[in-house]
């Protein structure tokens, strides 16, 4: 069984219930400020081409388009902090995965602007991969502050990996065994 194999599997059996989460909260989020709860954002996908990415909106509408490390609480929505700790503002990029952009695991995909981080990846080889929901600089607890270290951290996914420790990887996220994104 193949990488895009287990993830269409993964996601077809996840899309009711992620559809259900997302819908519940998406009406809460809607409550607050009766904003559109969807985020959409340009992201860099694989071999450099831009694509859509969906997720729960966790800022406040008119927050500047930066890198999440760099946003300041008081940007947040008042469940904002909650969705990202339980990473439920991500299951929208479920439908990502299904329409090929991206990966359950791989690199997390950066903002065109992040040119630093981008030249790192392309320089290891990383942007032949599908960006991941998940993936090992995540597990690790990096965040995208540190390009460098981030993509290197990111490369050793490409020697080392299986589907078993894609399914590792996974499960580390879902339970939060892993050190988990620096941003909370």
């Amino acid at each position: 069984m193949g990488k895009r194999i287990l993830d269409l599997t993964l996601a077809v059996m996840l899309a009711p219930f992620a559809a259900f989460v997302v819908l519940l909260f998406g009406i809460l989020i809607f409550s607050e400020d009766l904003k559109n709860p969807l985020f959409r954002q340009i992201r860099v996908g694989r071999d450099g081409r831009p694509f859509l990415l969906f997720k729960l909106r966790t800022m406040r509408v008119g927050t500047p388009d930066l890198p999440s490390h760099e946003a300041s609480s008081a940007q947040f929505t008042r469940l904002g902090g909650f969705l990202r700790h339980v990473k439920i503002d991500e299951l929208p990029q479920i439908w990502n995965v299904i329409r090929g952009d991206m990966s359950f695991v791989g690199p997390r995909p950066c903002l065109p602007a992040q040119q630093e981080l981008i030249h790192c990846r392309d320089a290891l080889g990383l942007s032949r991969l599908r960006p991941g929901i998940t993936g090992p600089a995540q597990i690790a607890g990096l965040d995208m502050s540190e390009p460098a270290r981030l993509a290197k951290a990111d490369a050793l996914y490409i020697g080392r990996w299986s589907l078993m420790r894609d399914l590792r990887y996974i499960a580390a996220t879902v339970s939060g065994s892993g050190a988990g994104d620096a941003v909370k």
